[in-house]
């Protein structure tokens, strides 16, 4: 278990390769044979708190067409506009939290996540270099939150559940926070960042 990372930590864990992962790790029997991927980029944005390092999640609007009322990471697709996965994820972030861009330093990247909906997703880690005044895209983010970053480094704290979807049982990770259920794609990120912290 993890007890104490900083900065550094972070980029020394992110160096490393890791393996892609996808919502049918737990589910390979599900899988279509055939998926046209859509990219898109994701930002896990660390800030530093006199309690400790924490990481911002969002709640999703109950009115979004995908995934209503589900913990997220801010981002989206990758548009033609985007010069990279990386930008996306930075311009999302602005758009549905208010976090700028120029306040982010980007301290490297986890392996992709291949997500039921269809998209290929590139998690980005970024540090937040001074606090902000978070601004909601009420459209798309219903509440923004901060969970204990060695919360979800713990290990110890993910397990798998299950549920009928569509007349079959699927699996997915889970890493519950307070009254905060985050499971399925953001939950197997944030495992995948896990184990390459405590490598």
């Amino acid at each position: 278990m993890v007890t104490r990372i900083d900065r550094l930590g972070i980029e020394r864990a992110l160096s490393h390769d890791g393996r892609p992962s996808s919502d049918f790790d737990l589910n390979p029997e599900a899988r279509p044979k055939s998926i046209s991927l859509k990219p898109a980029g994701v930002l896990l944005p660390i800030i530093e708190r006199d309690s400790g390092l924490q990481l911002i999640l969002t709640k999703r609007s109950s009115t979004i067409k995908h995934h209503p009322g589900q913990i997220a990471f801010p981002g989206g697709r990758v548009d033609p506009s985007d010069a990279s996965h990386i930008e996306a994820a930075l311009r999302e972030a602005d758009e549905e939290i208010g976090l700028a861009p120029k306040n982010v330093d980007v301290l490297g990247e986890l392996p992709t996540h291949e997500t039921v909906s269809n998209y290929i997703m590139h998690p980005v880690v970024g540090w937040i270099t001074q606090d902000f005044t978070p601004r909601l895209e009420a459209a798309e983010v219903s509440e923004m939150f901060e969970v204990p970053l060695m919360h979800v480094l713990d290990m110890s704290n993910y397990t798998v559940q299950s549920r009928i979807w569509r007349g079959q049982v699927r699996k997915f990770y889970t890493v519950p926070y307070g009254p905060y259920y985050i499971w399925g794609a953001t939950a197997r990120v944030l495992r995948s960042f896990a184990q390459k912290v405590i490598l």
